[in-house]
C-alpha cells in the first residue's frame, strides 16, 4: 500500500457541474460570508444562525426563522457546501464546510466579495429546490 505525502496534499477535484451548482446554491442562499467563514474554523450552531443572533453575529441580513435557516443549510448540506458536525453521541446541530465548501470560500475571499447572484441564478437555484433536482 502506498503511503501519502502530508507534506504536498492534493486538494479535491469536483466536476465543473458539481462546483456551479453548489456555487450558484452558495450566492443564492440568504447567509453572509462572516457564517462561511466561521464554518471553516469550527461548528456554528443553528441556535447563532436563525433569528436575531444570525444578525448580530453578521450571518444574516435579516432574521430568519429556526425552520427556514435550517432548511437553508440543509439546502447547502444536499449540494455539498456543508456538512453536520457529529459528537460522541450522534448528530448535533452544528453545520461545518465540506472540502467543497471551503474552496468555494476561498475563492470568494481571493476576489474579496461574494458574487451577487443574477436573476437566472435564483431561478435555477429556486427550481431546483422545489424539484430537488441533482443538477
Amino acid at each position: 500500500m502506498p503511503a501519502i505525502d502530508a507534506k504536498n496534499p492534493k486538494s479535491l477535484t469536483y466536476p465543473h457541474r458539481t462546483q456551479a451548482r453548489a456555487g450558484r446554491s452558495l450566492r443564492c442562499s440568504p447567509f453572509q460570508m462572516p457564517l462561511f467563514e466561521a464554518m471553516r474554523l469550527e461548528g456554528v450552531s443553528l441556535k447563532l444562525i436563525a433569528l436575531d443572533a444570525g444578525i448580530q453575529h453578521g450571518y444574516t441580513k435579516r432574521p430568519l426563522s429556526e425552520l427556514r435557516a435550517e432548511n437553508a443549510l440543509l439546502w447547502l448540506i444536499q449540494v455539498g457546501v456543508l456538512r453536520r458536525e457529529v459528537d460522541g453521541q450522534g448528530i448535533t446541530d452544528s453545520f461545518r464546510l465540506t472540502p467543497l465548501g471551503r474552496q468555494l470560500v476561498e475563492q470568494y475571499q481571493a476576489s474579496a466579495s461574494r458574487p451577487t447572484p443574477s436573476w437566472r441564478d435564483r431561478a435555477i437555484d429556486t427550481l431546483n429546490r422545489w424539484l430537488r433536482l441533482p443538477l
